[in-house]
């Protein structure tokens, strides 16, 4: 399975936009789900998730700004991003822990990239 991210893109400060990620097909069972970003020189850092309770953590510096959403039956996430800065600038990562089948254990899945460039 893979995860499939869409709608990155570049944006003026104080903009929005909106990010989704569905898996290739369905697996056994989805845990949290969430999405990571990435600037050059550093670690990858959460910016928010959500479990498939519907409880959501966010980075502080997105807090106010930020919304994930979850579609447990599609099995997808959404991160609606406003009031976007110039320090949102990166690449977004989507990530779950996926359960491929009911013998597999829970393992990490990451999407393949989406840019996100804020112009102040």
């Amino acid at each position: 399975v893979q995860l499939q991210a869409s709608g990155g893109g570049s944006v003026q400060a104080g903009g929005s936009l909106r990010l989704s990620c569905a898996p290739s097909r369905r697996p056994f069972n989805i845990r949290t789900m969430g999405w990571y970003r990435q600037t050059p020189g550093k670690e990858r850092e959460l910016v928010a998730s959500v479990t498939p309770g519907g409880a959501t953590k966010y980075a502080d510096s997105v807090k106010g700004r930020f919304t994930i959403s979850r579609d447990n039956a599609k099995n997808t996430i959404d991160l609606q991003m406003n009031s976007l800065k110039a320090e949102d600038t990166a690449v977004y990562y989507c990530h779950a822990e996926i359960i491929l089948t009911m013998w597999d254990g829970r393992a990490n899945y990451w999407g393949q990239g989406t840019q996100v460039t804020v112009s102040s």
